[in-house]
């Protein structure tokens, strides 16, 4: 039953991703932490620090979160039904994309979706932090974060390096 719910959250995840991953990370913590109760909402900003630092796709949260809840098959089937149902739409509507990219509806679509995509990650941004602001110090350092990533060029391991060193200096 659990990998039967991990296949359909994930793949109606897959179907939403406009903007890229991040841009579900809303409903994902709502599936993953309200409605199914699988992780806390500190455990979820744990795993999604995780797999931000980890090389590979900004999308590596999903493994983690199949791992904690069924082990391997959940690895599976997770990945498979984030990635598999995306994809396959992406490769057969690149084939008819070119004949509609001139056309007026494209350019309106395509117009609408940028600001949807952008609440969509600042909605994440703000579910992420919401959950490891516990107290006054962790605030002050995921403000101070926040404001090097907006008003300096630094890599996200740079701020994440900052960020958790100065949680560990300061909180032990």
């Amino acid at each position: 039953m659990v990998l039967i719910s991990l296949a359909i959250i994930f793949t109606q995840l897959s179907l939403l991703a406009f903007g890229g991953g991040n841009a579900i990370l809303p409903e994902m913590k709502h599936q993953v932490v309200d409605a199914h109760h699988w992780l806390t909402a500190q455990q979820f900003s744990v795993m999604f620090a995780m797999s931000q630092a980890a090389p590979g796709p900004n999308m590596m949260i999903v493994p983690l979160i199949g791992w904690y809840v069924a082990g391997l098959p959940g690895v599976l089937v997770a990945t498979l039904a984030k990635l598999v149902p995306s994809s396959l739409i992406m490769i057969f509507s690149m084939q008819s994309l070119d004949k509609i990219k001139g056309h007026l509806f494209y350019r309106y679509f395509e117009r609408a979706l940028k600001p949807i995509t952008v609440s969509l990650i600042l909605v994440s941004g703000y579910l992420i932090a919401g959950a490891a602001a516990q107290n006054y110090l962790l605030i002050a350092i995921i403000l101070l974060i926040a404001c090097l990533s907006y008003f300096k060029n630094l890599h996200p391991f740079w701020l994440m390096l900052l960020g958790s060193g100065l949680a560990v200096l300061l909180l032990h």
